[in-house]
């Protein structure tokens, strides 16, 4: 008989631990939702406007009709 006591306040404790971080949670989540963040600080000067990472820039084609190893002529 203690052992199903034991066992009933186990999964009793487990079960008010899952609804209190539950809450926990959707109340974190509804300040990340109402906290809006400022616009970006201006870049200072000097620094380049890229952040380099980005997709590298693409680059000229050669459209001539020579075959690539064939002197131009």
């Amino acid at each position: 008989m203690e052992t199903v006591v034991l066992i009933a306040v186990i999964v009793l404790g487990i079960g008010i631990g899952m609804r209190w971080i539950h809450l926990l949670n959707a109340q974190h989540e509804a300040r990340i939702a109402a906290h809006h963040f400022s616009d970006p600080l201006p870049r200072p000067p000097g620094l380049p406007n890229s952040s380099g990472r980005g997709a590298a820039p693409p680059r000229p084609t050669d459209r001539s009709s020579t075959p690539k190893g064939t002197p131009p002529t």
